[in-house]
């Protein structure tokens, strides 16, 4: 009987251990294939650069069937249809929806780094029992923290606008069917520079940036310049804005020994409605007798 008994326990004990180690790798299991610090860096990672992107009002279709005044059916760019006050308060709208769209993605990666943080603490530090007397817990925790991340990632991606009032007018397109207009936001990453590749020399200086992904050739940007410290009024004309429809740049007609502060943005257009940072580089030309080279 005893030696029955003896087994009988033991039995369990193994049984308990087993449900123990069983279950432990699989909360490391799921903290290391969904909240590894790897992953949360890489996410941390993306987040900024969405802080730091273009956001843009998208309206689809970008073309539409309409009459003219002859009664003739004729292809015409949405936007020449859409009341621009009307679009207007979506723009206001849709920056609205990007700034809380930012504000959650942070918000959702600090709950999964504190998420991970107490799921970690709870493997590390629990011994068998108190790991089991909580297991229901932790099944808890690992769903919601689950469920976090799926919201995480789909908030990522740009959604769609929602359009309560209609932004055509009957009388803007009689005799026509107003067409079934969707509004998205779309993004466009930052622009940066290039530092090893942007370089100052006696009177002017070469520039050269870059974005994550490949953009379109024929992509505008603004290049804006200033000098930092001036004195003269020769001095205080050193400052500008150029246009450029490339990823390089040359400015020329500066100083010597002095330092220049360039900004790189893309160019402003009629459907941008969000954007709050600039990559900006500080260059100092070099003195008549380093350099010979001219502009």
């Amino acid at each position: 009987f005893l030696e029955s008994t003896v087994c009988s326990r033991e039995e369990q004990d193994n049984a308990i251990l087993n449900m123990y180690m069983e279950r432990k790798s699989h909360v490391l299991q799921f903290l290391q294939s969904h909240l590894s610090p790897q992953l949360l860096e890489h996410h941390h990672k993306k987040v900024e650069l969405l802080k730091k992107s273009y956001y843009y009002i998208e309206v689809l279709p970008s073309r539409v069937i309409v009459r003219d005044q002859n009664h003739v059916l004729v292809s015409t760019d949405i936007f020449q249809i859409i009341d621009p006050w009307r679009l207007q308060r979506m723009k206001k709208v849709a920056r609205t929806q990007t700034e809380i769209q930012l504000v959650l993605l942070t918000d959702l990666l600090e709950q999964l780094q504190r998420g991970r943080e107490e799921l970690a603490c709870y493997v590390e530090t629990s011994d068998v029992v108190t790991f089991l007397s909580k297991w229901e817990l932790a099944v808890q925790k690992l769903s919601d923290l689950s469920e976090l991340m799926n919201k995480f990632l789909s908030l990522q991606v740009p959604g769609k606008l929602h359009a309560k009032h209609r932004l055509v007018s009957h009388a803007d397109i009689k005799g026509t069917r107003i067409p079934n207009i969707k509004l998205f936001l779309s993004t466009k990453m930052p622009v940066m520079f290039d530092r090893k590749e942007s370089v100052a020399h006696k009177n002017w200086a070469h520039l050269k940036w870059f974005t994550e992904n490949q953009e379109s050739p024929f992509e505008q940007y603004e290049l804006h310049f200033r000098l930092l410290t001036h004195g003269t009024e020769t001095e205080v004309e050193q400052r500008g804005i150029l246009e450029v429809v490339s990823d390089t740049c040359v400015v020329c007609d500066l100083l010597p020994d002095r330092s220049y502060e360039f900004t790189i943005r893309r160019a402003e257009t009629y459907t941008l409605v969000y954007e709050t940072w600039h990559d900006t580089i500080t260059l100092t030309t070099v003195n008549s007798a380093e350099d010979s080279r001219t502009c």
